[in-house]
């Protein structure tokens, strides 16, 4: 934050204080506009105040009334024609602020005419590059401006996705395109009948949501560590965009089963990480609002003033990196607001945080050299207190825990595999549910039978296990029987009996879903072009001569399914490429960046 800024913040609270409003008497005229003297007498006054310069003063005192006075004319404007103004700022990933410009436009319009109005302002030749930021929101092309609560005088950030000189030829290196296939490759590895993505709490237990829940938040979890990677890469412009299309995702989900995850929490945390990166305030009141939604998930997963995270995991959890953040940047939001006393409070919470979580770089290199990840090195070390035997046992201890956990529920992330064969809500049963009532001692068809009959309500499927037995076993006999003719069918198609068997009894003779199950068992790309191959045999009718057009037609839609598979495959492999495969990476601050932010305000609060 530059100097003039905090000035600025500093005079606009003192102005709100005494009620001065610059763009009346004395301090404006309609005759002659702004009166010099006034400004100076109040510059004076509030140099003495504030123990600001007077000309700082002064220089603030004029830009606050210009802009009271572009609003003005905004509003009447809008009053008059219905046409909106906007003050964007277009957003530069090294720079920050790179311009700020106005743009006219009706509310009544689409969100792309927004962004032809932006791109002939700033000279940007394709719209499409441009991304309109409003209130936390990426604005929607295809929506009125009014539709997503867009208004009059309203500041819009705006990011451009900036073609690389040296190779503009390659759209790949455009970051709109980018981004683009970054969704759809996400979208391509959620929709696999694979199971590509699964989704962790903390400690290493699998997570088990219905399907549209389930699909909403791994595509959000997906987008989101595609986030962090541009992160990492300080390409802050690029994990904005990314970040706010995860939370779409997420907010599109129950409230209650983004509960159960805590990447709700962290996307909140790095969205404003990245307003304060790109050195932007006009989303203020979005930061302050997520920081918020982050601060309440802390709450409810870790108790008041932490308690329950240190007795859950010591004094030296690597949790707490992500609170000092949190309060880093919630004093940054008070200093902003003017807030000066309770953002001084909150950096020095945060600068004792952060104290607390140094640890030497030549223990890192140590244990390095040992032949330990970086971040290893450093989550262990923060653990113990900087002492290298200890987090040497602390790496070994957290590492078998995990190893112990996911061993622990192979069964149900087995059983998951099994079970996930259809899409619908209506169809899915919990995993742990079904391997709870199985320990009881009961068969695993009617756990099954049970839990869909009672939507997944583990008492009412014990009722049902208990008192309704017989009830349960007729449906399973009615519900169990193999259908001869489409097992006759995929027999034709070269599947085995046995396979089509376990297919159809498992999928109760949903012939769509039975043929996701068997495309499922081809586990490679080679596997699946071989089985392909021998497929579209079938489907152009150079198969046997017996081959009917039915079969044809059946054999036709199995290429297009196992063709979506290797889609799929090719996603996760280029999903994979810069992919952060550390699983506690999101605890893993290096604190440099956070180091420098805390001197910067504290200094701004003398």
């Amino acid at each position: 934050m530059s100097k003039v800024d905090a000035v600025i913040t500093r005079v606009r609270a003192r102005l709100q204080e005494l009620g001065i409003k610059l763009w009346l008497e004395p301090y404006y005229l309609k005759t002659s506009g702004s009166v010099e003297t006034e400004i100076a007498n109040l510059a004076e006054d509030f140099s003495h105040n504030l123990g600001i310069s007077k000309s700082d003063c002064k220089l603030a005192l004029s830009e606050l009334q210009e802009g009271a006075l572009r609003k003005l004319k905004a509003r009447e404007e809008f009053s008059a024609t219905g046409i909106a103004t906007f003050t964007v700022r277009r957003i530069n990933n090294r720079q920050g602020t790179e311009s700020i410009a106005e743009v006219k436009c009706p509310l009544t319009s689409l969100g792309s005419e927004l962004q032809k109005n932006v791109a002939k302002t700033l000279n940007i030749e394709e719209a499409a590059r441009i991304k309109c930021i409003s209130a936390g929101k990426i604005v929607n092309p295809e929506q009125t401006l009014i539709d997503q609560n867009i208004k009059n005088n309203q500041q819009l950030m705006v990011i451009i996705s900036e073609v690389d000189s040296k190779q503009e030829q390659m759209q790949e290196n455009v970051m709109h395109d980018r981004i683009q296939k970054i969704k759809k490759d996400v979208e391509t590895i959620v929709d696999s009948n694979k199971q590509l993505f699964e989704m962790e709490d903390q400690d290493g237990n699998p997570v088990f949501l219905p399907p549209a829940e389930n699909r909403a938040i791994l595509i959000a979890m997906g987008i989101c560590e595609k986030g962090r990677v541009a992160m990492k890469h300080e390409r802050y412009d690029e994990a904005l965009i990314l970040l706010l299309e995860a939370d779409e995702k997420f907010t599109a989900c129950n409230s209650k089963f983004l509960e159960a995850v805590d990447n709700y929490a962290l996307l909140n945390l790095d969205i404003v990480w990245c307003y304060l990166c790109l050195k932007n305030v006009t989303q203020l009141p979005d930061a302050q609002r997520r920081l918020e939604i982050c601060e309440n998930s802390f709450r409810r997963t870790y108790g008041e003033n932490l308690q329950r995270l240190i007795t859950l995991k010591g004094d030296g959890c690597a949790e707490k990196a992500l609170i000092m953040r949190l309060h880093l940047l919630q004093g940054v939001v008070l200093f902003h607001q003017n807030r000066r006393n309770e953002a001084l409070e909150k950096l020095d919470i945060a600068e004792n945080e952060l104290l607390a979580l140094k640890v030497d770089d030549e223990s890192i290199e140590t244990l390095v050299e040992m032949g330990y990840e970086p971040h290893e090195a450093r989550l262990g070390l923060r653990a113990r207190g900087g002492d290298i035997e200890q987090a040497i046992n602390y790496i070994h201890d957290q590492h078998d825990k995990l190893q112990e956990t996911r061993k622990h529920s192979q069964k149900e992330r087995k059983l998951n595999q099994k079970l996930d064969v259809k899409k619908h809500d209506k169809n899915w049963v919990n995993p742990r549910s079904v391997c709870t009532l199985m320990e009881m001692g009961y068969s695993s068809k009617l756990v099954v039978q049970a839990l869909r009959d009672s939507r997944n309500d583990l008492n009412k499927a014990l009722n049902l296990l208990q008192n309704h037995t017989e009830e349960l076993s007729r449906k399973l006999q009615l519900d169990g029987t193999v259908n001869i003719d489409l097992m006759q069918q995929l027999q034709q198609l070269g599947f085995s009996e046995s396979r089509v068997c376990v297919a159809l009894e498992t999928t109760r003779n949903n012939l769509e879903s039975a043929i996701d199950f068997l495309v499922k068992m081809y586990t490679d790309e080679e596997d699946l072009s071989n089985f392909i191959e021998r497929m579209t045999t079938v489907a152009t009718g150079q198969g046997a001569p017996s081959t009917s057009t039915g079969l044809n037609s059946l054999a036709q839609q199995i290429v297009e399914k196992a063709t979506k598979e290797i889609e799929s495959l090719n996603a996760y492999n280029r999903f994979k490429q810069d992919f952060i495969a550390n699983d506690l990476d999101y605890l893993d601050l290096p604190l440099i960046q956070e180091e420098q932010i805390l001197a910067e305000y504290k200094r701004l609060l003398k």
